[in-house]
């Protein structure tokens, strides 16, 4: 049978699924559609007075930064980063394509009449927030990811411009060709040529035993696992609100855009003395929590971890970990092929097809009032369980059990979750990030 034939035999292309509630099946069928792109026109033209113009730390200030104290001369950081394999040079040219890029915003923005500060992220704070009629995130992602972290206001807008499109994606800033062309962009904005995206973002609330809401600032401070561990538990010893009696849930003061992941920070550490007395092996520790689904029954769970995400992030992490390779869909395909004694075809084409047809269907849209949660790599036996290893909520509550466990919001800001502590993850209308979609 040919490739051909054999999607219109299955209807492949509109992929047929069944509709499951929780882990069993109803037994009714629908098809897949494409993911509908929903935005709010804009309702006349928008003009900020007031912008703050957020910017990245380029890696070139990141490591002038780690050996200021040092006292190094810029000499002596050109042949530590030529021992490093990393190019002075070349890191110095993406620090003043960066620097330029910034200038060309700043001075655009200022020719229209707008009062400007530019703030780096280590400066940028709620005052910075309260102050700004409109935020814009100079850099990528991250920076992009910092900058929505801290706007409460579902009123205020946030705009990212990619300051390095050849070396950032940038898939949450606007079209790059606006990086150069940034006076076009502010014309949109003036004559209402653009529209509204209301992302969904996630709200955490924390209750239990020994819990510790003052969160750890990962995006300055590269830390390694140990800094990470220790900074947790100065945080904790100098906060005075952590065990003040109210069990009660609090509601942390950010809000994820992309994702939250649940999971211990630190490899368990032993010295295996029968091989040497001084050897120290690190071994991996596997999450212990308990998790319910919109307010299902609790399950005890040991895994890798797990990530809860919108659809802004179902593009980022969470598509990475549940993607399928192009090699595993040839592989079941062929023991389909051997059980049913179908002649499913076997061609590049169409594992191609088949693949790059079932990740789409792992992105959905930024607007949409559902999470989808990802086990990673679960541990099933008598007992522990995972009835369902991924899908959509409206709701997670996770218990912990772990010893040394992090929440890490959008890969920036960490929360320590250790025994006790109950996290609960939900979406509220009133946390949705107001950005704006320009034609590319």
């Amino acid at each position: 049978m040919s490739c051909q034939s054999f999607k219109k035999l299955t209807g492949f292309g509109r992929p047929f699924v069944t509709l499951c509630n929780g882990g069993s099946c109803c037994g009714g069928n629908v098809w897949l559609t494409s993911i509908r792109k929903v935005t709010t026109p804009a309702d006349g033209g928008f003009m900020p007075s007031k912008v703050a113009v957020v910017t990245k730390t380029t890696r070139y200030e990141f490591e002038q930064q780690r050996y200021r104290y040092a006292g190094l001369s810029e000499e002596d950081l050109k042949q530590l980063l030529a021992l490093k394999g990393s190019s002075y040079s070349g890191l110095l040219e993406r620090h003043n394509i960066h620097t330029s890029n910034v200038g060309h915003i700043v001075d655009n923005l200022q020719k229209e009449g707008i009062e400007v500060r530019v703030v780096k992220r280590g400066e940028y704070d709620k005052k910075i927030v309260q102050w700004a009629d409109a935020i814009i995130s100079a850099g990528g992602d991250g920076t992009m990811l910092l900058v929505a972290s801290k706007v409460c206001d579902k009123n205020k807008p946030v705009l990212g411009v990619n300051t390095d499109p050849e070396r950032s994606e940038g898939h949450l800033c606007l079209p790059v060709r606006y990086t150069h062309a940034f006076s076009e962009a502010l014309q949109k904005l003036r004559s209402g040529d653009f529209r509204w995206q209301w992302r969904q973002r996630i709200r955490l609330h924390l209750e239990g035993t020994g819990i510790n809401p003052m969160p750890v600032d990962l995006h300055e401070q590269q830390l390694s696992l140990e800094q990470h561990s220790q900074a947790h538990r100065i945080t904790t010893q100098t906060d005075n609100c952590i065990n003040d009696g109210n069990l009660g849930p609090r509601l942390l003061p950010v809000r994820g855009l992309n994702e939250v992941f649940i999971g211990e920070s630190l490899s368990s550490r032993g010295k295996c003395l029968p091989l040497n007395p001084h050897l120290t092996l690190s071994l991996h520790r596997a999450s212990y929590y308990e998790i319910s689904i919109d307010n299902g029954p609790w399950e005890k769970q040991k895994s890798s971890g797990l990530s809860i995400c919108t659809g802004t992030g179902s593009k980022a992490w969470s598509y990475n970990i549940n993607k399928l390779a192009e090699q595993a869909v040839e592989d079941v395909l062929k023991i389909g092929r051997a059980k049913t004694g179908l002649d499913i075809p076997l061609c590049d084409d169409f594992i191609r097809s088949v693949t790059e047809e079932y990740n789409e269907h792992l992105v959905f849209n930024p607007e949409d009032s559902k999470l989808f949660f990802s086990i990673r790599e679960p541990i099933v036996n008598r007992v522990f369980s995972s009835s369902r290893q991924r899908g959509f909520a409206s709701r997670v509550c996770v218990r912990s059990r772990c010893w040394d466990a992090c929440m890490v919001v959008d890969g920036g800001t960490s929360f320590e979750f250790n025994d006790g502590a109950i996290a609960t993850i939900s979406l509220n209308e009133a946390d949705q990030l107001r950005t704006v979609v320009l034609a590319d």
